[in-house]
């Protein structure tokens, strides 16, 4: 099982190839353009399932799946967080939930990102705390902006999610720490000057145990595409 999440700035459509080549079984992508926007001239580029939630119709969070894998809505959606959107994934060798993100809501004057991981785990706490659970996408954040003395900053949500044992991959998989990463998934104004580490996958421990690789798309090649490299996660798992 392969998840691969990409902020991709805009024009998905145009953009899709170089991501589907790497063959994931669900593609997370933030700044996607509604689904009626995109045209698969090519049959391979059509899903086999997807959703798409957003204000604005060119840029919103999209979730593809190229595989068996097949999505589901939770009945407890709260839509005011803003991206992240809890789902049943179902048709594969197990299913889980799936949380896909996109922290960033300009109207909530609590904060506009990590502030919206902190309110979803909150919010979504039974149902992290039950099942299985993986939470993967653009977090807006990182341990070295963390508030002194503030609830909800970066590092709380990440000591949050280890109470319930549900951990990221990366700093896992690659032995990393948060604040420390080697690997940038993001290159502000696009230079590599500028790198920090945004992009995350956090998931249940029986996926943590069934990691078989970690990527991170590399600057060079994908500069031309997004401000953004991919971040890929391979599991032991069938689809």
């Amino acid at each position: 099982m392969k998840l691969i999440s990409w902020n991709c700035q805009g024009a998905f459509r145009k953009k899709a190839i170089p991501i589907l080549q790497h063959h994931p079984d669900i593609l997370i992508v933030q700044e996607c353009e509604h689904p009626d926007k995109l045209k698969y001239t090519n049959e391979a580029l059509k899903p086999e399932d997807l959703l798409w939630f957003g204000d604005n119709p060119h840029k919103g969070l999209g979730i593809f799946s190229y595989s068996k894998f097949r999505f589901k809505l939770l009945d407890k959606q709260n839509f005011q967080i803003k991206y992240i959107t809890p789902m049943e994934v179902s048709g594969g060798s197990v299913d889980f939930i799936l949380f896909a993100i996109w922290a960033n809501n300009r109207d909530d004057p609590d904060g506009q990102y990590v502030e919206q991981v902190w309110k979803a785990v909150n919010y979504y706490d039974q149902l992290l705390s039950t099942g299985l659970n993986i939470l993967i996408g653009d977090f807006n954040s990182n341990t070295i902006w963390d508030r002194p003395r503030r609830i909800g900053n970066h590092s709380t949500v990440v000591s949050r999610l280890a109470e319930k044992n549900i951990h990221s991959i990366y700093h896992r998989h690659l032995g990393q720490t948060q604040g420390k990463e080697e690997h940038p998934t993001f290159f502000l104004y696009r230079d590599k000057k500028k790198p920090y580490h945004l992009d995350y996958c956090f998931a249940s421990e029986v996926f943590a145990e069934k990691v078989r690789q970690v990527e991170i798309g590399s600057f060079k090649y994908w500069l031309k595409y997004s401000d953004h490299a991919p971040l890929i996660v391979s599991f032991d798992l069938e689809c």
